[in-house]
């Protein structure tokens, strides 16, 4: 399994960053694009690397609907798109109600794409695994929220997924920002796969500080003897430094490409 980091908040060499994030997987002989970041960011770093995302990457996975995942969305056109029903929803910070969800409404999302809704797990090859909506079942994780809907009622991004990949026998997990919490996230793949060693674990794990819940969320990772821990995206400084100390996690950044064999 390759995953190639198309956007992603820190620069690689001669590639752009964003605050955003995609990732081009490639699986069971399968190109999948994970999510789009905010712009066409995505675009120019894959023309760098020769890759046509538009012509030769037909399906795409949006972990969840928030602007810095699927803005990207509306410069492509014709291709699977598989996600949760919930990322189509309108969204908003709770601080000054400003706009977090996707630009592209959900009349323009379905003439756009071909498009598979699922709260459920849905299996994309042989090997990979859409999670569907993740159960929250620890004391740790997603216990507050900072977004809401229109209505002012609390929005804590239940069609937030992410990836499970089976390489020899073991996960490796792609999270899209794990508002429902990366050891949640974890669990699931176990419980939908059937695998119980975790390999690596890859993105956005929403964590901002050395707080009750990072802590935990390191001695989840410890406990389960994941090899390769590699936090990116929305995980702040603070916490990405406690990562590069318990794990010695590499610094993800655009231009990066990581094989799983």
């Amino acid at each position: 399994m390759k995953l190639t980091v198309l956007t992603d908040n820190t620069a690689g060499g001669r590639f752009q960053a964003e605050h955003g994030l995609s990732y081009l997987l490639e699986t069971d002989g399968e190109k999948i694009l994970v999510d789009t970041g905010h712009s066409d960011v995505f675009l120019k770093n894959a023309r760098k690397m020769g890759i046509n995302i538009q012509q030769d990457v037909p399906k795409i996975v949006l972990s969840h609907g928030h602007w810095d995942h699927g803005n990207g969305l509306k410069f492509l056109r014709n291709k699977t798109l598989i996600t949760h029903p919930g990322s189509l929803r309108k969204r908003f910070r709770k601080r000054d109600h400003s706009p977090v969800g996707i630009e592209i409404s959900s009349q323009e999302m379905a003439s756009r794409f071909h498009l598979t809704l699922s709260e459920k797990p849905l299996k994309i090859t042989d090997n990979l695994w859409f999670l569907g909506e993740i159960p929250r079942k620890n004391s740790f994780e997603s216990q507050t929220t900072g977004f809401e809907f229109a209505d002012n009622s609390e929005d804590f991004v239940s069609d937030d997924s992410a990836l499970a990949a089976v390489v020899s026998n073991q996960l490796v997990i792609i999270s899209g920002c794990a508002h429902a919490g990366i050891c949640n996230i974890c669990e699931y793949a176990k419980e939908v796969t059937g695998i119980s060693t975790i390999k690596a674990v890859i993105g956005g794990f929403h964590l901002k500080e050395p707080n009750e819940q990072t802590m935990q969320t390191i001695r989840y990772l410890k406990e389960n003897h994941v090899e390769h821990v590699l936090p990116a995206h929305c995980t702040e400084l603070p916490a990405l430094a406690l990562f590069h100390k318990e794990f010695n996690s590499k610094q993800v950044k655009t231009g990066m490409t990581l094989e799983f064999a």
